[in-house]
């Protein structure tokens, strides 16, 4: 038993820790070398030394990574939870630990399913918070006056937008060239976008008025710069309208959806930026013919409608003959009214005057008629008292006592006549005093007839200077025909018709013969 263990013991050979670690690290580096490993990447985090450790598994399998922090730089993919990546890289071991990982140096996409998964995975997200509504779009200006483009400055894209532009409409073109595949060309589309968006509009570099963000055509990874979400929110938040023109027509980014507007070339999207000069003075010439046809037309409509109205107006140079005959008419009766109205007022007046009293014959007819009263007041108190005399004298001769009372009484009405006597002297003194102060009325009716014929003097001697014989005194002469109506045209004088001229101290009869050499009316006048 002995014998065999100790057989058994020489026959195995004796590693150390440390040896079968670096063994093991050896053969899996020299066995593998460099390799690409396909799986699902789980387990990613980001430690602030800046490597990154991560897990890549399939349906059976595990496999832990590494990366580096100068690999991290340089990879075009970024890792993220759930991906399904190809990873190439090398495994390495380590010494202390029995544990080994893959170290990335480079990350692809496995296939198109994977990046299309992805994307759509992060298109649903951001559509999930309103980046992709339709009422976040915006409409793009009729004519921007700068275009502002970004995209790579070398390659066709640039040369096909400022020929288009030049073609359609030249705009001035502000670029920000950027990287539009690779490493960091995501980041560097959405600083050109927030730059042009944070540009002032009294900048020394123009503000555009809308821009473009384009690309040639490419593979799903060639295009990817422009699914990733840095640039979706950019071109989401971006202030200015934003055209996307990534890839071909067939090919769909995500910038699309931010976009105000997708064309599906960078030539449709020049054409889009800006209208064709050609169209747009096709178009103003059309309307400026159909704004000249609606002219012509409005002016024939008026000039119909003037000459309908023309035709129901009435013949105005009859109307004003007619007219300038009324005023005339009118004119001759006004000259000859005004002497017929003073003449028929001054008849007034002096009937009015002569119809007015006397006052001073008033005032004796007055006077008398208080005297005639006065002496008959006195002959009937006088007849009174003789009557009652008369009659007590016929009486018998009474008691001495009665004889007294007659006495008495005799002597009462004796009294009584004085005192009416002198009552009636005194009224009669005072009405002849009251007649007495009564004012002359004769100096206030002559003063007021001297002022009636002053007015009518002075409205008299107005009508006569605005009269036609004031006209006559002046040298002017009136034309009547035989039957007295004022003639004031040549023409209406018939050949041979006798006239009358009036002047201011008399008239003339006068014959109208015209002489046919001269054609004109020539009046010789007789002295009647």
């Amino acid at each position: 038993m002995d014998g065999s263990t100790e057989g058994s013991r020489g026959n195995i050979p004796e590693y150390s820790v440390s040896e079968i670690s670096g063994a093991v690290k050896r053969t899996l580096e020299s066995a593998f070398g460099r390799i690409r490993v396909r799986g699902e990447i789980t387990e990613f985090k980001t430690y602030p030394s800046g490597h990154s450790y991560l897990s890549m598994k399939d349906e059976t399998g595990t496999i832990r990574a590494i990366i580096w922090r100068g690999s991290m730089s340089r990879l075009t993919v970024r890792p993220e939870n759930g991906v399904e990546v190809i990873a190439t890289g090398k495994i390495t071991a380590s010494d202390k630990r029995s544990d080994y990982a893959l170290q990335i140096e480079k990350l692809e996409y496995a296939g198109e399913g994977a990046l299309l998964a992805r994307i759509e995975k992060l298109r649903l997200r951001l559509g999930a918070e309103g980046l992709f509504d339709e009422a976040r779009k915006r409409p793009l200006p009729f004519l921007p006056e700068v275009i502002g483009v970004i995209t790579s400055e070398k390659g066709a894209v640039l040369h096909d937008i400022r020929t288009t532009l030049a073609r359609r409409f030249p705009r001035r073109v502000l670029l920000i060239p950027v990287a539009v595949q690779g490493q960091g060309a995501a980041e560097q589309v959405a600083a050109a976008i927030a730059t042009m968006g944070a540009l002032s509009p009294l900048g020394r570099v123009p503000r555009p008025d809308v821009i473009i963000v384009a690309r040639g055509g490419g593979s799903l990874e060639d295009l990817m710069a422009f699914n990733e979400e840095v640039v979706v929110r950019a071109a989401a938040n971006c202030p200015i309208p934003l055209i996307s023109a990534v890839g071909h027509e067939t090919d769909t980014t995500l910038i699309d959806f931010a976009s105000d507007r997708r064309a599906p070339t960078p030539t449709a999207a020049a054409e889009l930026a800006v209208p064709a000069r050609e169209e747009l003075m096709a178009a103003l010439q059309q309307r400026g013919t159909r704004l000249a046809r609606a002219g012509h037309s409005v002016l024939d409509r008026g000039r119909l409608r003037l000459s309908r109205a023309g035709a129901g107006l009435p013949d105005l140079p009859a109307l004003i003959a007619a007219g300038r005959n009324r005023l005339e008419d009118r004119g001759h009766r006004l000259g000859l009214a005004p002497r017929a109205l003073i003449a028929a007022k001054r008849r007034g007046l002096e009937g009015t005057a002569a119809r007015l009293p006397r006052p001073q014959e008033a005032i004796a007819r007055r006077r008398a008629g208080l005297e005639l009263l006065g002496v008959r007041i006195g002959g009937a108190t006088r007849a009174v008292l003789g009557r009652q005399s008369r009659a007590l004298a016929r009486l018998p001769d009474p008691a001495p006592f009665l004889r007294a009372r007659l006495r008495e009484g005799r002597a009462g009405f004796t009294r009584m006549g004085e005192r009416l006597e002198a009552g009636a002297a005194r009224r009669l003194a005072e009405r002849g005093a009251a007649l007495d102060r009564i004012p002359d009325p004769t100096p206030f009716v002559t003063a007021r007839l001297r002022e009636a014929r002053a007015a009518l003097g002075g409205l008299s001697a107005r009508l006569e200077g605005a009269s036609y014989e004031a006209l006559l005194e002046r040298g002017f002469a009136l034309v009547r025909d035989a039957e007295g109506q004022p003639v004031t045209a040549a023409a209406a004088v018939e050949p041979g018709e006798r006239l009358l001229l009036q002047f201011a101290d008399g008239s003339l009869s006068v014959t109208d013969d015209r002489g046919r050499k001269r054609g004109k009316a020539e009046t010789q006048g007789s002295l009647l």
